[in-house]
């Protein structure tokens, strides 16, 4: 005897089939985008699977819930700040240079100045922040040593140029830390 065929059901299954499987890995770089683009906020199950074409089934098969997530991301992010540093002390050339060259790369990211602004509530991203900022100061520190500034309060006003700048939408280059720079290097 068979059975009669629901249509409705293998239309819904063969849709589900054509929709891209995503890995963890997949999850987490799109929440990276998101939330440089809109915050906390979009690192929601259901947004993000629709700009990724999916469905939220696919969320839940790799994370228990939205904060498990919202941790997998900032994890994402800080482990490759951290290693972001970590290439940078293994790298050699000119201290000056290396010093403009960190600046820039970091007023180049979209993704801090909110991760910034969700640190002031969430003490995960507080956290996380805190450990990476201070691996960026210290690595600060280290260029001002090699070119023979001792002064702390050098690698401090780097580093808060460095988080102010981004969260002022007006300035759009690392024209005021180059200035900055200049300005710490004509101490020597």
């Amino acid at each position: 005897m068979s059975l009669p065929l629901d249509r409705t059901r293998d239309a819904s299954y063969e849709r589900d089939m054509k929709r891209p499987r995503l890995s963890r890995d997949k999850w987490i770089a799109a929440g990276l985008d998101a939330f440089a683009r809109q915050g906390p906020t979009a690192l929601a199950a259901e947004p993000l699977a629709r700009a990724l074409g999916t469905t939220k089934g696919s969320f839940y098969w790799h994370f228990k819930d939205v904060p498990e997530f919202q941790y997998a991301v900032l994890t994402a992010w800080q482990s490759s700040a951290l290693q972001e540093v970590i290439t940078l002390l293994e790298q050699s050339g000119d201290a000056d240079q290396r010093l403009r060259a960190f600046g820039r790369t970091l007023l180049q990211g979209q993704l801090e100045p909110q991760l910034r602004i969700w640190a002031q509530t969430d003490a995960r991203a507080a956290d996380a922040l805190q450990e990476v900022d201070a691996q960026r100061h210290a690595y600060l520190t280290r260029l001002l040593g090699q070119l023979g500034l001792g002064n702390p309060a050098f690698a401090d006003a780097l580093q808060a140029t460095l988080t102010g700048l981004p969260l002022m939408p007006q300035i759009t280059d690392a024209g005021p830390y180059d200035a900055l720079v200049d300005t710490v290097l004509a101490l020597r």
